[in-house]
């Protein structure tokens, strides 16, 4: 009986052996891509319960009040007020991302070349911050920021000012208190890319007789441009939808757009208009990557890898 199924086997495979082979891989690649799917269905729930709904919801929000109507995008456009603050918006979010970058570059470019112990202290002082509420490090730079602060009162000892400088309640002192915050979420992408950079190709450089500033932007600052569009894309989306800071330290002409919608919900329990100034940030943001991504391209976001 072994020796009959065996032959009646291989009578089959000379008979029909492409189309056997084409149903036993067929078979695998069902199996394999049942497999994947099985591994990504959490992610996809987590993807449906915690973006996708949300963001229909809030849209479906913002056309139907009651009935469908684009009343509330009509509104925003047609009110000169909002256009202002939009335009505030994107500009303090740009100067935001530039100071931070301005700043949390030269940090990051230390880190990499100072010695271990060092660098540990500095990098735990980095994650320290993101354990500070916001609301204390807000506070604490309206004690330093006041007419009376450690600012005015250092400079005015010092024979620099006669009156106290306004750092409060104004542009000044939004974009210092957002510097604040977002200097570690700039300086780790930077930090991690140039972690990657081959010291050799310096010494190399050197060796062929370029000087420290050649070596620094034919070198250093090229390989580390996936680094800084990471973090500055990540600190002007995280700013843009800002209100903490722009609420302590702003004054009435620096609202952005958040403000609003927070003034809207909360005060005038006017949903739906918020909602469509909430979608309207959002395609305000998906604008500015997509910019991003014609340009510099979104592939440099996690070193250039291909997906």
């Amino acid at each position: 009986m072994l020796s009959l199924a065996k032959d009646l086997k291989k009578i089959l495979q000379i008979i029909m052996p492409m189309p056997t082979q084409t149903i036993i891989k067929k078979k695998s690649k069902n199996r394999s891509g049942s497999r994947h799917f099985l591994l990504v269905l959490p992610a996809l729930i987590a993807l449906m319960l915690f973006f996708v709904i949300p963001i229909a919801s809030i849209f479906m929000k913002s056309i139907f009040d009651p009935e469908l109507t684009l009343k509330h995008y009509i509104y925003f456009f047609k009110n000169p007020l909002y256009g202002r603050v939009l335009w505030i918006t994107i500009q303090i979010s740009s100067l935001a991302t530039l100071t931070s970058l301005l700043i949390g570059y030269p940090v990051a470019y230390v880190l990499q070349r100072a010695k271990p112990n060092i660098r540990k202290f500095f990098m735990l002082v980095l994650v320290l911050s993101f354990i500070i509420s916001l609301l204390v490090r807000n506070y604490s730079w309206i004690i330093v920021l006041q007419r009376n602060g450690v600012i005015n009162i250092l400079l005015s000892f010092l024979g620099i000012i006669e009156s106290p400088l306004k750092l409060l309640h104004n542009k000044i002192g939004v974009l210092i208190g957002m510097t604040h915050i977002f200097i570690p979420y700039i300086v780790f992408p930077i930090y991690s890319v140039m972690q990657g950079i081959d010291l050799n190709l310096e010494k190399a450089a050197q060796n062929l007789g370029a000087s420290r500033l050649q070596v620094f932007w034919r070198i250093n600052f090229p390989l580390s441009l996936p680094g800084i569009g990471a973090g500055a894309l990540l600190v002007f989306i995280m700013s843009i939808g800002f209100f903490i800071t722009p609420a302590l330290l702003g004054g009435r002409k620096e609202q952005m757009l958040s403000n609003l919608i927070q003034i809207q919900v909360i005060d005038l329990l006017n949903w739906s208009f918020a909602s469509a100034m909430s979608i309207i940030l959002l395609v305000v943001t998906l604008i500015i990557f997509a910019i991003y991504n014609r340009y510099l391209g979104a592939d440099r976001l996690w070193g250039g890898v291909k997906l």
